[in-house]
């Protein structure tokens, strides 16, 4: 298990925006977001703002789900994340920390900082073979 997820943490190390899907009761989205990710808490930060539609559905129901891929169209080197958690405002200054270190840009902006806690990862890695998962936990 922990070569798996030296695995995982190894994409997701390679890559710096997620897709983060939420919903409510009437709609489904999709977004793309900057992150900064902290592989002890399996914990992925992000910076978004109270008055996106994406925030407003997490506060209604924090459950997410999100995905990180690499775009090719060779068929052996095909590599995606999936994962699934819970979305909350971070209130952890090592997060801040690391979000700011990851990008010091965003500074200057002072956004909201959101923390994804991650409870199921699916990497598929077509590297290791055609179609292979890599599942945690």
């Amino acid at each position: 298990m922990a070569d798996d997820l030296e695995k995982i943490d190894s994409f997701i190390y390679e890559h710096h925006v997620l897709t983060l899907a939420t919903h409510d009761d009437e709609v489904i989205s999709a977004c793309s977001l900057f992150y900064a990710y902290e592989p002890k808490s399996r914990v992925f930060v992000v910076a978004s703002s109270d008055d996106t539609l994406h925030i407003g559905q997490i506060k209604k129901n924090n459950k997410i789900a999100g995905n990180i891929l690499l775009e090719t169209k060779e068929i052996g080197k095909i590599q995606g994340l999936q994962f699934r958690g819970i979305i909350s405002e971070n209130e952890n200054k090592e997060f801040s920390k690391l979000y700011f270190k990851t990008f010091p840009y965003a500074l200057a902006m002072q956004p909201k900082l959101w923390v994804i806690e991650v409870n199921f990862f699916k990497l598929t890695d077509n590297r290791l073979g055609f179609g292979k998962k890599v599942i945690w936990p």
